[in-house]
């Protein structure tokens, strides 16, 4: 039987480092930018709810990419670009046939679960699923035209991959030039 402290470790006097700071500080502009692109290139299209989605939906993006190392951050952008992409192939199919219905977004959510699986890419289902998840039920909500819904997310997450992974690569070189340290602890 497992310990409590292997469960959840204890934290051992946290102490806030320059490169925390830095993280802290490169990730909220990182979002920042990302929330200003998406809202101003939007709202030339679309109502004001559907370019405040895209805004949540694109910062979503950029903090889920952002991560301790470059090549970490890296790693999630293609991660989460492959899942979009698994899901925006399936719900927009689904939506130019049908509209949403609950048992629909089901079946999206196991066939999107089923192509990660066999993509081998199986920490990425949950990715899939949230993704199926906001895509139908946005659909459900604004039934017309429901199928721009996956193109729009797509749209949104691919501004907010490239923004958080540049905001990161740009961040991290700036931090060694003025600190001359690497990144993080496990370096860059």
């Amino acid at each position: 039987m497992r310990s409590r402290d292997e469960i959840i470790p204890e934290m051992k006097n946290p102490k806030l480092s320059w490169w925390d700071v830095e993280y802290a500080l490169n990730m909220a502009i990182a979002c920042l930018i990302t929330y200003w692109i998406i809202t101003h290139a939007l709202s030339r299209f679309v109502d004001e709810p559907s370019d405040f989605l895209g805004g949540m939906w694109a910062v979503a993006a950029t903090v889920f990419v952002f991560r301790e190392t470059r090549l970490r951050s890296l790693s999630a952008g293609t991660a989460r670009l492959i899942a979009t992409c698994v899901s925006f192939a399936l719900c927009l199919l689904y939506l130019v046939l049908f509209p949403f219905t609950p048992v629909g977004m089901a079946v999206l959510i196991a066939v999107g679960t089923a192509v990660m699986a066999l993509l081998g890419r199986r920490d990425d289902i949950v990715t899939v699923g949230i993704t199926t998840v906001v895509v139908m039920v946005v659909a459900a909500m604004s039934p017309v035209d429901a199928w721009q819904q996956p193109v729009l997310r797509l749209a949104d997450t691919m501004v907010g991959i490239a923004v958080g992974v540049a905001c990161k690569c740009v961040g991290s070189f700036l931090f060694l030039k003025l600190f001359g340290e690497q990144e993080g602890v496990q370096g860059s």
